[in-house]
């Protein structure tokens, strides 16, 4: 049995070209997607617990899709519903900064009949570097 091997030859470890590592994704498996599967939240700790995760993933897509962006701007909660995030009633959206290099996203909770929110966490985009 004869094996070829890809690997130049000083590789350190030298791996049979049949057993190279490969990326398995499923049909539905996109990065561009906001979650794997429809998230409905039930509790304000659930969606502190997950929330931040998909908002970042937000962020990140309307950095690079101007469809999303627009519609996000537009209207926050129907477009996490469309991508399958499903807010609880007494939790709301703000998109602010949406046309900035640091766009926001801030996560309120609102009493029923009552006209103060109170903020639950935020997200923002913020660009660093170093040296």
């Amino acid at each position: 049995m004869v094996l070829v091997m890809s690997n130049p030859p000083n590789a350190l470890v030298v791996v049979p070209s049949s057993n190279l590592p490969a990326v398995h994704r499923n049909k539905n498996d996109n990065p561009l997607n906001l979650v794997s599967e429809a998230v409905k939240f039930s509790s304000k700790e659930e969606m502190r617990n997950r929330l931040p995760d998909i908002l970042g993933r937000v962020l990140a897509r309307i950095w690079i899709d101007s469809e999303f962006h627009e519609d996000f701007s537009r209207d926050p909660q129907g477009t996490l519903l469309v991508h399958g995030v499903e807010l609880p009633d007494n939790m709301f959206i703000e998109f602010q900064k949406p046309e900035s290099d640091r766009p926001r996203i801030m996560v309120y909770e609102q009493k029923p009949n009552s006209k103060f929110k109170m903020r639950v966490f935020y997200l923002q985009l913020v660009m660093m570097a170093g040296k």
